[in-house]
């Protein structure tokens, strides 16, 4: 809906990012819509996201108004539409804004909502388990070592990769199997030797079948 900009001495920060769930690149105008995208394409069973999707125009006491809403992310829950603010810079114009795209998308059988921040350790997580988003050839079998093992209950990550044939190789593999949720961690913590990792439902679920 409209330009991204780059000028010297500019605050933002607009680029591309890569999304597995989609498979291509993605617009964004700053480092925490950089962080959504990255976040939604862990955790939120992606489909496709698109940036700036229209403008809205309304109108309020004070005259009309627009707003483009950052982005519309398909899930497999639905749709949400987003818009990305740091609490610390809402303007009342912002909340009138947001509040409109609440409407707008609660008409279109929507949800929506704004990402104000994120709480302690989750962006560093993310970021870490994002190592491991594409795909990997697996000839020694590590991961299925690793879900066999993370079977018969949680174990610290340390232990997990150390009951594997070759650990060094098996702590690349077990960062894939997290970020792609066949394996289960804390995000509210740093991801550390002592994490306890476990396997996620659908695996245990399906490891009747081979995992």
């Amino acid at each position: 809906m409209r330009r991204f900009t780059w000028r010297t001495g500019q605050w933002h920060r607009p680029g591309l990012e890569y999304l597995v769930s989609t498979g291509r690149h993605h617009g964004f105008e700053s480092f925490e819509e950089e962080s959504l995208l990255l976040v939604a394409d862990f955790a939120a069973g992606l489909t496709e996201a698109l940036s700036q999707p229209f403008r809205l125009r309304f109108d309020t006491a004070a005259g009309s108004m627009e707003h483009i809403p950052d982005f519309l992310l398909l899930t497999g829950a639905g749709p949400w539409l987003v818009d990305v603010r740091p609490a610390g810079r809402i303007r009342p114009e912002d909340a009138l804004k947001f509040a409109a795209s609440a409407e707008a998308a609660l008409a279109a059988g929507w949800r929506y909502g704004v990402v104000t921040g994120w709480r302690d350790n989750v962006l560093a997580l993310v970021d870490v388990l994002s190592a491991g988003r594409r795909q990997l050839t697996d000839p020694l079998g590590l991961q299925g070592e690793l879900l066999g093992a993370a079977s018969a209950g949680p174990l610290p990550f340390g232990e997990l990769v150390e009951r594997c044939s070759v650990p060094a190789v098996a702590r690349a593999h077990a960062v894939h199997l997290l970020w792609h949720r066949r394996l289960g961690v804390d995000v509210s913590a740093p991801l550390t030797d002592a994490s306890l990792v476990r396997r996620a439902c659908a695996e245990v679920a399906g490891s009747g079948a081979g995992g």
